[in-house]
């Protein structure tokens, strides 16, 4: 992985500390040139009671790697981003391993961004499929 790659996962894990993301182990593990990765292990603590993935961790993954991917590649410097909006379809269930969400972005306008972010197993089989609308407010 070339430098400028770790310097953006370093900084996308770094701001995770004492965070949601932090308490559901959501790992940031590889970043493109319109892409961000993040992964989360499944385990008892984001089951529903049947002992399968509880859907709204699936979309707390969902909407923190749509969230990073934005600041990322927007000027997070100059603003803040939030999510407005995200849709989520549940697939697939699964009880243990890993999940992987990749933010792939759909529309970047100036105020808003659209993003797709599939959230597969290890072997690639499609968990979750959702959409986050994000918004750019100005710093200033």
């Amino acid at each position: 992985m070339n430098e400028h790659k770790e310097k953006i996962l370093s900084v996308c894990n770094g701001i995770c500390k004492g965070t949601l993301m932090e308490t559901l182990d959501i790992s940031y593990v590889d970043v493109g040139d319109n892409f961000l990765v993040a992964r989360m292990p499944v385990t008892p603590k984001v089951h529903q009671p049947d002992g399968v993935l509880h859907g709204g961790a699936s979309v707390a993954l969902a909407e923190s790697v749509g969230s990073a991917a934005s600041y990322i590649f927007l000027d997070g410097q100059e603003f803040y981003v939030r999510g407005i909006e995200i849709a989520a379809n549940h697939v697939k269930g699964i009880r243990e391993g890993y999940v992987y969400a990749k933010a792939s972005i759909i529309h970047k306008g100036r105020t808003t961004q659209l993003w797709e972010i599939k959230v597969t197993n290890e072997k690639g089989d499609l968990i979750s499929n959702c959409k986050l609308t994000t918004i750019a407010l100005p710093k200033k």
